[in-house]
């Protein structure tokens, strides 16, 4: 008997050292916060769950909010959760409603929504640095990477894929590899962060002509924005746009162009960051 009990108590132990993971079941998954743990809701809204009730929630909610329930209204978090998971994932809208018991055409409108209302609220995060200090630290920061002197970012172009847009002008969003896109102009500081987006130009436009046209090359040549932008070879080289050297004919050549390659690897890093953390921007927008 004496051996039982000790026995018992032994499980007794290990079970607390070890409690068993509390059962879940589909039928809760209309609550994804409850449903799915930190790491799982992560990976499927690629935001953690603080984040989502917090500022990404008081940012859609009023454009979200009606006086009456008649219609059976989608709450605002739902349609918050069901933008993020279109983006996390790049699924069809038909696949990401039935994941919210939500009808395609609800979806649609909903991510347009949604993408709107963090298209307006874009200048308060993406910004060049404006003042001496922030200047000057962001220069301090891309000189450490190679001991480029004066860059205020790294700049380039990448397309996200869409539909054929049909009508009398959709060739011209066919870029040069094939496939129906918008170019984006992306422009980066050291630690990957985002200061700059050009989101306006079709697939077929150019790097440099997007460039040539955004307000970021008035600013510069207008002197509103001091230091130097690091672009490819498909840039034209300016005294506010360093380039490449081609065809280097001496050390000291060389050498600029191994530190222009380190520092200008910070936007490519950042616009594949970027397209890995949100699927969408690289698989393409689908809908049904």
């Amino acid at each position: 008997m004496d051996n039982l009990e000790a026995f018992v108590r032994r499980l007794e132990r290990l079970a607390n050292q070890h409690p068993r993971l509390e059962k879940r079941y589909v039928r809760d998954a209309q609550n994804p916060f409850d449903f799915f743990r930190d790491r799982e809701f992560l990976q499927r809204y690629r935001f953690p769950k603080e984040a989502v009730r917090g500022p990404l929630l008081e940012m859609v909610r009023p454009h979200f909010v009606r006086n009456s329930e008649r219609g059976l209204p989608i709450p605002p978090v739902m349609k918050l959760l069901t933008a993020l998971r279109f983006y996390a994932t790049s699924s069809y809208q038909v696949v990401c409603g039935d994941l919210h018991g939500i009808s395609q055409p609800s979806v649609s409108l909903i991510v347009k929504d949604v993408s709107r209302i963090f298209a307006r609220r874009l200048p308060e995060y993406v910004k060049v640095p404006s003042t001496a200090e922030e200047v000057a630290q962001n220069a301090l920061q891309f000189y450490e990477v190679a001991g480029f002197p004066g860059v205020l970012g790294a700049i380039d172009g990448t397309h996200i894929m869409i539909k054929n847009p049909g009508g009398a002008h959709a060739e011209v969003y066919r870029n040069r590899k094939g496939y129906f896109s918008i170019n984006v102009q992306v422009i980066v500081n050291s630690k990957l962060v985002i200061m700059d987006l050009v989101v306006r130009r079709p697939g077929s436009c150019h790097d440099a002509r997007v460039f040539d046209n955004s307000s970021i090359r008035a600013r510069l040549e207008g002197g509103q924005v001091s230091g130097i932008l690091i672009g490819d070879s498909g840039y034209p080289c300016r005294e506010y746009l360093f380039t490449p050297i081609l065809r280097p004919g001496s050390r000291a050549e060389e050498r600029y162009n191994r530190s222009h390659i380190k520092t200008r690897n910070a936007v490519e890093r950042a616009i594949g960051v970027w397209k890995r953390r949100f699927p969408c921007l690289k698989r393409g927008l689908g809908t049904l």
